[in-house]
């Protein structure tokens, strides 16, 4: 009984991990590191390597995807980007991404606004958009 209780616990665990696919609009020529991205979802970067404003949308934080995207790309706990931003807010340092409920908001985004940066799971990606990074 031990073994199958481990082996449901990895399972569920496996199961809830979601690849997350880093978005940009079609138009968007610049090649980006995983550093560029990061860079760019913390405020550190304001533009994409080629020089064009970059424009972070992220996904509200009681979704699921955002844990992920903050742990994967960010390496950082949903809460210590929180407590980042916040951070950044309090002292006139920074503005925190744009905020959407959910990927097909992410998507509409990218879509419509070139300069645009998003993220969904790689199950929702569409051909509307450009897939830049997976985590």
């Amino acid at each position: 009984m031990k073994k199958f209780c481990s082996f449901c616990f990895i399972f569920i665990t496996a199961v809830a991990s979601a690849d997350v696919a880093v978005i940009v609009n079609p138009s968007n020529a610049s090649a980006l590191t995983d550093k560029d991205i990061q860079r760019i979802f913390l405020g550190k970067a304001k533009s994409f390597p080629d020089g064009g404003n970059a424009a972070p949308v992220n996904i509200v934080t009681a979704d699921p995807l955002r844990e992920e995207f903050d742990d994967k790309v960010l390496g950082r706990s949903s809460s210590q980007v929180t407590a980042y931003w916040s951070k950044l807010v309090f002292t006139g340092k920074g503005v925190p991404p744009s905020e959407v409920n959910d990927a097909s908001a992410v998507i509409a985004e990218v879509t419509s606004k070139p300069n645009a940066i998003g993220y969904v799971d790689v199950a929702a990606v569409t051909d509307a958009v450009k897939v830049v990074a997976t985590f």
